[in-house]
């Protein structure tokens, strides 16, 4: 009788474990996962393109070093012209002996000399000092934006703020609620035209 009672008691103990078992091994089903549609998750998403495009501060920077760029080219370009010109006019007198003395051709030869690394470190000053305003640019436009979202987060309702862009898109898809790059924009150009006195 005892021994009748153990195994019976041993099968009831197996099965319930077995049942605890395929209750933990259970994969979640997908109707099972659901997000509360009524809570917002304290994360935000903006388009760095979008703002480059819109924020007027950026327009207008990129606008003048593209004008810097041009005029830096076409001094670069005239004097570069000039020179081949004058190294031309030397190659001639050298042809045809106009020189009158070997001295004053290689004192024209080493002022060409001169004025070629001349305009080889122009160019180079030209290009540094260029490279130099995009970067402080950037600085400033990247400082604007992080003082807008740090306005905009004052309540802490975002724990998390995400970028991005054609050149680094991490972002796959986000909702349309998430995305605040029109207000970051709205509130840049806001300030951009309290500062410039561009106030319509």
């Amino acid at each position: 009788m005892k021994k009748s009672l153990f195994v019976v008691l041993f099968f009831a103990v197996a099965l319930v474990a077995c049942k605890d078992n395929q209750k933990g091994e259970e994969e979640p089903r997908k109707e099972d996962i659901k997000i509360e549609t009524g809570e917002m998750i304290p994360v935000a998403v903006v388009n760095i393109d979008s703002v480059l495009a819109n924020y007027q501060k950026a327009v207008d920077a990129n606008e003048s070093l593209m004008k810097k760029q041009e005029d830096a080219r076409l001094e670069l370009n005239q004097k570069e012209r000039a020179l081949n010109n004058d190294a031309i006019d030397f190659q001639n007198k050298m042809e045809n002996n106009a020189f009158l003395s070997r001295q004053r051709a290689e004192s024209a030869y080493a002022s060409l000399n001169k004025r070629q690394e001349d305009l080889q470190k122009l160019a180079e000053s030209k290009s540094q000092e260029l490279f130099e305003e995009q970067q402080r640019v950037s600085e400033e436009v990247r400082n604007d934006i992080n003082d807008v979202i740090e306005f905009l987060n004052e309540d802490g309702k975002y724990h998390l703020v995400l970028t991005t862009s054609s050149l680094n898109d991490n972002v796959l898809y986000c909702a349309s609620q998430y995305d605040i790059t029109d207000v970051v924009i709205e509130e840049l150009n806001k300030r951009y035209a309290e500062k410039s006195g561009k106030n319509k």
